[in-house]
């Protein structure tokens, strides 16, 4: 049986959360400076921040019965079988290594949405085979 859901890597989001707590930590207690606390606290809110609107975004996509679910940070948006206007993975190079990108292509609200393997937690051309399979194609 295939997988039917994807989201961020729970022991990435859990580290980020822990790195977060430290920075806090550092922040308040070990630093003696005022530009270095208030740039450690920053850093803190930033991480614990991301970790939790992250961990809220899982599943951040979803194959349901009623279409491909896509789970934001403030909500959820289901897009029908007939609203896929293109389903294709882009490829390119960045910092010396290939990062993939997942872009799915709607018609009806003419929206291109575009997930990493940050967002989907394993590789793109999985879920991209995932997605043929379960008739997500497009047009």
């Amino acid at each position: 049986m295939q997988q039917t859901n994807w989201g961020p890597p729970t022991g990435g989001i859990v580290a980020a959360g822990v790195f977060g707590l430290a920075m806090g930590c550092a922040a308040v207690m070990l630093v003696t400076d005022v530009p270095g606390r208030v740039l450690a606290g920053v850093a803190a809110v930033g991480l614990l921040a991301f970790a939790g609107l992250s961990w809220r975004a899982r599943p951040k996509l979803a194959i349901t019965d009623a279409g491909l679910a896509v789970r934001g940070w403030f909500g959820t948006h289901v897009i029908g079988r007939h609203d896929v206007a293109k389903i294709r993975i882009t490829e390119f190079r960045r910092i010396g290594r290939k990062v993939r990108l997942l872009e799915i292509d709607t018609v009806a609200d003419d929206r291109l949405l575009v997930f990493t393997r940050w967002d989907l937690g394993t590789d793109p051309l999985d879920v991209l085979d995932a997605l043929t399979a379960a008739g997500y194609a497009g047009r």
